[in-house]
């Protein structure tokens, strides 16, 4: 792991165990200023979970998480979420609230428990839904929006608390192509330091600087996702074959998928393939 001194998001030997069992084993990150990174796994592989001990959700038996140098746990709560947001699955759960009230929360790290909204509170607010594109939607009841919008709104709010780090959870999840791609080049365009568990791998190639590859608890790959999303990591990964090639527009790197060929093996389940050593990222 490289530690750099624009590194933002230092996550250092984590180790989580529920019950008896490990979720995650010895994970190292970084995510340097004004990267997007992400980290993409099979189900089941602790990706998650390792958000959650980045974001201050559930605390590790072993390792450490410093963002701008201080650890995550040796700061108060108030402290930590002044400093980074979080925007997880869009659940289908919702607020009976109108859209500005639902943004105007990200300003509660910044107050204290009886304070009012100031003039600058409310500009911050404006400023995050324009951002979003959602100020004409400031007025409608939050329930009542499409997937796609309430992820706008869920992220003009952590926009409103002014993090120095935004850290989402399969943002993507359940919304149409064409919000996935105007979602992704909303975060993108933000410019805020971005640490994002994605699903679709596709995606994770056409819009992240670099991917942190989990696979059974640890992280078994990173680098730019070119670079790691090799034919043969895939499949030893994530039990599929990987089609690559180069958009003549972008010079960016895609992928397509199928099946691997049928090797006659009852066991299909790609988080049973063994745990490949740790590839680095080429220098």
């Amino acid at each position: 792991m490289r530690v750099t001194s624009d590194s933002r998001v230092v996550v250092d030997g984590v180790s989580v165990t529920l019950g008896n069992t490990p979720i995650v084993s010895g994970a190292s990150l970084t995510v340097g200023a004004g990267e997007l990174v992400g980290i993409v796994g099979p189900n089941g592989s602790g990706k998650s979970t390792l958000l959650r001990v980045i974001y201050r959700a559930l605390r590790p038996a072993v390792g450490a998480v410093r963002v701008d140098r201080s650890d995550v746990w040796k700061i108060s709560a108030r402290e930590s979420a002044q400093r980074t947001a979080v925007v997880v699955q869009e659940t289908g759960a919702d607020f009976t609230l109108k859209v500005a009230d639902v943004v105007a929360m990200g300003r509660n790290p910044h107050k204290r428990a009886l304070d009012r909204d100031t003039g600058t509170d409310r500009r911050i607010c404006e400023q995050a839904l324009d951002r979003t594109g959602m100020r004409a939607f400031a007025g409608r009841d939050f329930d009542t929006l499409s997937g796609g919008e309430k992820q706008r709104v869920l992220l003009a709010r952590a926009l409103a608390q002014q993090p120095r780090l935004l850290v989402l959870d399969e943002p993507t999840n359940h919304l149409d192509i064409r919000f996935q791609l105007e979602l992704l080049a909303l975060i993108r365009a933000t410019g805020v330091t971005t640490l994002t568990v994605m699903h679709d791998l596709a995606l994770a190639v056409g819009h992240c600087d670099r991917l942190y590859i989990v696979h059974g608890g640890r992280v078994v790959a990173h680098g730019p996702p070119e670079q790691v999303l090799t034919p043969g990591l895939v499949a030893e990964v994530f039990g599929v074959r990987s089609h690559r090639w180069v958009d003549p527009d972008t010079g960016r790197v895609h992928l397509g998928f199928s099946r691997l060929p049928d090797t006659g093996s009852d066991d299909t389940d790609p988080a049973a393939t063994p745990v490949p050593a740790l590839r680095e990222e080429v220098p």
